[in-house]
């Protein structure tokens, strides 16, 4: 059964503006999807660009991945509000990006644990400067050190987490999209989150490790899942088969930049040439493409 909720009004407690209507679609039982627009953040969308969700247990609630900005976390609270009683138990940040993490304040009340990678809490102190300073000006919303909060519970390689009758098991990757990315698994449904370790339509954006990502790719298109949620796309019920546009990109990218490298040329003349023809295939091509040119550069450069 799916069905949208859509949810207005003003968020006193954490902004003076209106909140916009935040639709959610029950996907499976129990499985709760909003499903974002492709878009670069700005002030205009306020960084509410990615995939978030919740999942509701017997006992409790664990959410996945908490918004881009306060307002989106506390649009998201009031929401699972609105679809069950069950208090939320987990916010489970699925890697770094203030997409994924800026609405964890919204949360951050007795009983609610949060979890995540056990390299995201070194990655929120290494970046969270960064990523606060440009916020008002990039886009326009307020937050400040009290909205970056690590992880209570560090997943170190797997983890089960119980919500009543229902497990999630949760997995640290080894470096990939970023280097603390994890994704949950729901036995009950057969659901794989894989947050931004799956792009669809949006161009896969490299943080973490090009190499690393393609042998995670390989591992879990071994793998059935009913249904696959991305960081970035629409819901995937043919997997591996939606894997496959980001796999050819990224193996077609690893090759041209290799061979970059072996005619001895620079990462400026990489840049300008590795991968062009593939801007017809994905959305935000000119804001990452170049960037992954200059990461997958650097990394495979000191390759033996």
């Amino acid at each position: 059964m799916k069905f949208v909720l859509l949810l207005m009004g003003l968020l006193t407690s954490y902004s003076s503006m209106a909140a916009p209507p935040l639709s959610f679609s029950q996907v499976a039982p129990g499985i709760y999807l909003h499903t974002s627009a492709h878009h670069w953040p700005d002030r205009d969308n306020h960084g509410e660009i990615a995939n978030i969700g919740f999942i509701v247990g017997e006992r409790c609630v664990a959410v996945i991945d908490s918004g881009g900005s306060p307002q989106q976390g506390a649009a998201l609270r009031n929401t699972i509000k609105q679809v069950t009683t069950k208090p939320v138990c987990y916010v489970i940040n699925t890697h770094v990006h203030p997409d994924h993490i800026y609405g964890n304040i919204a949360f951050k009340e007795p009983g609610v644990q949060f979890v995540g990678h056990h390299k995201l809490a070194r990655a929120m102190a290494t970046r969270g400067d960064h990523y606060l300073g440009r916020a008002a000006e990039l886009l326009d919303i307020q937050v400040n050190h009290d909205n970056i909060i690590p992880p209570d519970i560090e997943v170190n390689d797997s983890m089960t987490l119980n919500i009543g009758n229902r497990e999630l098991l949760l997995t640290a990757h080894p470096s990939a999209h970023t280097d603390n990315d994890l994704s949950v698994y729901d036995k009950t449904t057969d659901t794989m989150w894989l947050a931004d370790l799956l792009f669809l339509e949006h161009i896969p954006v490299i943080d973490g490790s090009i190499k690393g990502w393609l042998s995670e790719i390989e591992c879990l298109e071994k793998n059935h899942y009913k249904l696959v949620v991305p960081g970035h796309g629409h819901l995937v019920k043919d997997w591996p088969a939606s894997l496959q546009p980001q796999k050819a990109y990224l193996n077609s990218l690893a090759t041209e930049v290799r061979a970059m490298i072996k005619q001895g040329k620079t990462l400026e003349q990489a840049v300008n040439t590795v991968g062009l023809p593939a801007k017809k295939n994905w959305q935000l091509f000119e804001q990452f493409h170049r960037k992954n040119v200059t990461i997958a550069f650097a990394e495979l450069e000191w390759e033996d």
